[in-house]
């Protein structure tokens, strides 16, 4: 069975509570919440582990992002997180970090975060710092 995404314009009830809702016909049987397919929106990019240079990578708007780490034995050591001022405060550096924390996670490596940038946002984000092992002591 396919799915179907919502499209703008397509017909809507309100709830009692003000809640938008779609008709029945147009809901898609995904968890995915639906979204407005106007041919503006595109989709996230992709961040890539380049172990050839050490760094988890983000490309947006022709401009780099990037997280420089390095990884011995069973530890990934977070070195510097780096953001172009103009795509700041769209959570990129964040997502980075949740890479490195995605890979440690599956690789069973113990993350030691020296990268200030990646300190904080792991200490303002418990939740996601309890999936891996945190070396908070490291220097």
């Amino acid at each position: 069975m396919g799915t179907r995404r919502l499209t703008c314009g397509q017909p809507i009830t309100l709830t009692p509570f003000g809640q938008v809702k779609p008709k029945r016909e147009d809901l898609t049987r995904t968890a995915a919440a639906p979204r407005c397919d106007d041919g503006r929106v595109t989709d996230a990019p992709q961040i890539i582990d380049n172990p050839a240079k050490s760094r988890f990578e983000l490309t947006v708007e022709g401009k780099l992002a990037e997280l420089v780490y390095h990884q011995r034995g069973n530890r990934l050591a977070l070195i510097h997180t780096e953001v172009p001022s103009e795509l700041g405060g769209r959570g990129l550096g964040g997502a980075l970090v949740m890479a490195a924390l995605e890979q440690a996670e599956r690789e069973g490596l113990t993350v030691v975060p020296l990268c200030p940038f990646a300190r904080t946002w792991l200490e303002r984000h418990p939740g996601a710092a309890a999936k891996v092992t945190i070396d908070w002591d490291a220097k």
